[in-house]
């Protein structure tokens, strides 16, 4: 048996992100960014590269300049992934990483979908300085769920949502998912996000 709760909706999805993208804004003003190639999202495969996507609309018109956005699959950096792997079932489904811009004296934020023990984050910063070598590299969550087992600390998050090990936080985008939101469900014995 579970239980669901929304803990944002569209609407509040829509409001987190512009919050965020004018965070971004303020911590990255374009004159700090002259000295260097400038600012650049990178998505976390899956639904944090939508996201990274809608920031980078968001952040390109706050700054009235196109921001470059790509994405990166951390499947093959996780150092969990044996643990994870309890059939074939489990396996991670690859993506690409696309990063068509380069990385060096640039300031990057990550996004991500939800923070959670850290070993994410701490993977997509080690397939970035596998591409290039960022000046500077920020951390962008729409959820925080706590619970970390590394010292990662997001520099931007949406929502920071206190859950138990034994819930769930399931982010859904309507690119993918086909609706917009945020849930927590219970979900005894079940591998955790």
């Amino acid at each position: 048996m579970t239980d669901q709760a929304v803990a944002l909706d569209r609407d509040d999805m829509r409001r987190t992100l512009v919050r965020i993208a004018h965070e971004i804004v303020e911590k990255n003003p374009p004159a700090a960014l002259s000295g260097g190639s400038g600012l650049a999202l990178v998505g976390v495969q899956r639904r944090g590269a939508v996201l990274a996507e809608r920031l980078r609309s968001l952040t390109s018109g706050l700054l009235g300049a196109d921001i470059p956005c790509g994405s990166v699959d951390i499947s093959f950096y996780r150092d969990d992934l044996g643990l994870r792997a309890r059939s074939a079932q489990d396996m991670p489904v690859v993506h690409s990483t696309q990063l068509d811009f380069p990385l060096d004296e640039r300031t990057v934020v990550i996004v991500d979908d939800v923070l959670y023990t850290g070993r994410t984050a701490r993977s997509a910063i080690d397939v970035l300085f596998d591409y290039g070598r960022p000046a500077r590299v920020q951390l962008a969550v729409l959820v925080d769920r706590g619970h970390r087992e590394l010292p990662i600390r997001p520099d931007y998050v949406g929502k920071n949502l206190p859950t138990a090990r034994s819930q769930r936080v399931n982010v859904r985008v309507d690119e993918v998912d086909g609706a917009d939101e945020v849930t927590v469900t219970g979900l005894e014995g079940a591998q955790n996000r």
